[in-house]
């Protein structure tokens, strides 16, 4: 694989990014099923040639991607020369193939049976199509229309992780308020939000929980993980919310979570991690919503504190992914855990396994393509607030 290096030290939170965009491309792009303008990504890295192009793919992981090539594209407008077009073509030719890939790989269909999947893939095609003039709206009505549907209060939901079971999380229920909130559907949105609220908050810590599963008697158990992902898709969900009623009550949910956050999900300011598998996600999902608090929130009293604060997290941690950063051959590897040195990671041990709906990790977790994914998405958050870059206009 070459030797371990480091170079020297790379200050501008805009040219971390494109590090990290450019490891990421390089190790693991590659077209689908050899097809023509289309790409998928290597889940693992390194990886062998027919396990890349054949071998499990993570349809997630896979939005997340889409995710961080629209941050590529809008944040690093002038890297293919085009004037001053608000996004870099290139890159957005990037996200269209890999959206056409995960097509392909999802056998023609843009569904599939996780509702927090296909929320996820939702919200990467609308902002696709919002930021980079893409055109997705079949899908993107699709996926909405999926998440509306699976709305059954009736049921103790909230909308179900999956659709073949009654585990009604945050997981599924923070993307998808998200979701519904930025194509319109506020009102279902705003019950989203009331219903995480009332059912998925620890009265000791104020974190949320993972979710509420319903057992054979109709009782609801409560799942009581307090993954860093769940309170990032609340934190989401709580300043879409704001920005689409300003309703008091959504603001003091978010400075709730967000002094929870500081106090349980942090040391040192830097976020926890998730390990490798789809943990290697769940800090950089709540990097990308701690980022929008900083840039989005609307200017009403107390915004001020609330975004400053938020900020200082996201830099802290891309300061720190950064710094415990290793290089091969000239390119950037980032740890699983921001605040431990990374690990080289070679074709031996074991490799993420597909088990009861979650990937479990590599063996080395800096193997996988989502611990990779996450610190590039901590840099892209870093890279907006760098640039008072807003993800909408804020009010």
């Amino acid at each position: 694989m070459g030797e371990q290096t480091k170079s020297t030290d790379v200050h501008d939170p805009n040219e971390r990014a494109q590090a990290a965009m450019d490891a990421v491309t390089a190790r693991h792009l590659q077209r689908a099923f050899w097809l023509p303008a289309t790409r998928t990504a290597a889940v693992a890295w390194p990886i062998g040639f027919v396990a890349a192009h054949l071998g499990s793919w993570h349809y997630w992981w896979h939005a997340h991607l889409v995710d961080l090539l629209v941050d590529a594209a809008i944040h690093r407008p002038e890297g293919s020369g085009y004037g001053d077009r608000s996004f870099d073509p290139d890159v957005a030719d990037d996200a269209n193939r890999v959206l056409r890939g995960i097509k392909v790989r999802n056998l023609g269909r843009w569904t599939n049976n996780y509702y927090d999947d296909m929320a996820w893939l939702g919200l990467a095609i609308e902002r696709a199509d919002r930021h980079l003039d893409l055109d997705h709206r079949r899908g993107l009505e699709v996926l909405t229309r999926r998440m509306l549907d699976a709305w059954v209060p009736e049921d103790g939901g909230g909308i179900p992780w999956r659709t073949t079971d009654q585990f009604f999380n945050a997981p599924a229920n923070g993307p998808a308020a998200i979701l519904v909130a930025r194509t319109g559907h506020v009102e279902r949105a705003v019950a989203m939000c009331d219903w995480m609220d009332a059912n998925l908050i620890d009265p000791k810590t104020h974190l949320v929980i993972d979710g509420l599963k319903k057992q054979p008697d109709g009782s609801l158990k409560a799942e009581t993980g307090t993954y860093t992902y769940c309170q990032g898709v609340v934190l989401g969900a709580e300043l879409e919310a704001f920005r689409a009623t300003g309703d008091q009550r959504h603001l003091d949910r978010l400075a709730r979570l967000l002094g929870a956050v500081e106090k349980h999900s942090c040391t040192d300011g830097v976020i926890h991690g998730g390990g490798g598998g789809d943990g290697g996600l769940f800090h950089g999902v709540l990097a990308r919503y701690l980022g929008l608090i900083a840039t989005d929130l609307p200017d009403v009293d107390g915004s001020d504190e609330l975004r400053a604060r938020a900020a200082r997290i996201v830099i802290s941690s891309a300061d720190a992914a950064w710094s415990n950063r290793t290089e091969v051959r000239g390119r950037v590897v980032f740890p699983s855990d921001w605040r431990s040195q990374a690990v080289v990671p070679t074709a031996a041990g074991k490799k993420a396994q597909f088990v009861a709906g979650a990937v479990m990790p590599s063996e080395v977790p800096e193997r996988d393509l989502s611990v990779q994914l996450s610190a590039w998405m901590v840099l892209e958050a870093a890279a907006a607030i760098d640039l008072s870059l807003p993800e909408c206009d804020r009010p």
